[in-house]
């Protein structure tokens, strides 16, 4: 993945060279997609259950569904697009898409380039455990006596290196296997963004679960990205978000691709 800055340096270099070039790059307004009755919704593949290829190579999951129903309220067809962690924005940005889904994580950096919406979503990146185990906040890991089992070249390694260096880890190839390891007793807790493993916990239904939500590591806040200069869409799509959530759509669609309920709600209410 490209580091902030330089893929800010990008973004900044594109949107300059296409303007050279008499090229616009003006994001559709909500008008315009209304009269051309589709809107363009950019979702990663790569990102089950968010995005995944389905069994005709076509693009599913959470964010499919959630663009399908987007699309009905406001009345068009849905065309989606797809994109990686490296052009997600940029496609945004210069108006390939009118908006982008993918894990979209709010943060400073990206809102210098793009816009966001209320939050769709959150994530917990926090320890998945067994009640059998004492485990009450994610620093108690910091223990020689402790086994974490995470998945090999993930993100999570480098964060236990630096912040829980007395813990032995157990390096697997993938999810199931360190998720079928934990059931199994062959390691004490997992540290990794948890929503994403429901599936797997699910298949192993004999054993009682845990996830610190209480202390997680930390929580992202998953909205919508669009163009900075994307005309009345963010405030018509906010709207969109609250009926959603409101109406406890959201949280269906959420529950039959993750398998679990959302572990931190986002907080539907007036302020929303």
């Amino acid at each position: 993945m490209l580091g902030r800055r330089r893929l800010t340096w990008l973004l900044a270099a594109m949107i300059v060279f296409a303007a050279s070039l008499g090229t616009s790059v003006e994001a559709r307004t909500l008008d315009d997609i209304v009269r051309s009755g589709v809107i363009k919704v950019g979702v990663n593949p790569t990102l089950p259950p968010l995005g995944k290829f389905d069994e005709k190579n076509e693009i599913a999951g959470f964010d499919v569904d959630y663009a399908t129903e987007i699309a009905k309220m406001l009345g068009v067809k849905l065309e989606v697009v797809q994109v990686g962690s490296p052009d997600r924005i940029p496609f945004v940005a210069t108006g390939k898409i009118d908006f982008v889904m993918g894990a979209m994580t709010r943060n400073p950096d990206r809102a210098k380039v793009i816009d966001f919406t209320l939050p769709v979503h959150t994530e917990i990146f926090g320890v998945l455990t067994t009640e059998a185990k004492p485990f009450t906040d994610w620093k108690e890991l910091n223990n020689e006596s402790v086994t974490l089992v995470q998945v090999r070249g993930t993100t999570p390694i480098k964060f236990i290196a630096d912040n829980l260096p007395k813990a032995k880890v157990t390096q697997l190839d993938n999810y199931p296997d360190v998720i079928r390891a934990l059931a199994q007793g062959r390691g004490d807790a997992m540290i990794d963004v948890v929503d994403f493993v429901g599936e797997h916990m699910n298949k192993h239904k004999d054993v009682k679960w845990k996830i610190l939500k209480d202390k997680p590591v930390d929580v992202y806040f998953c909205g919508l990205g669009v163009a900075k200069n994307s005309t009345g869409l963010k405030d018509w799509l906010n709207v969109a978000i609250f009926e959603l959530a409101r109406r406890g759509k959201t949280d269906e669609m959420w529950l039959k691709w993750f398998g679990i309920p959302m572990l931190f709600p986002t907080g539907v209410g007036p302020g929303f």
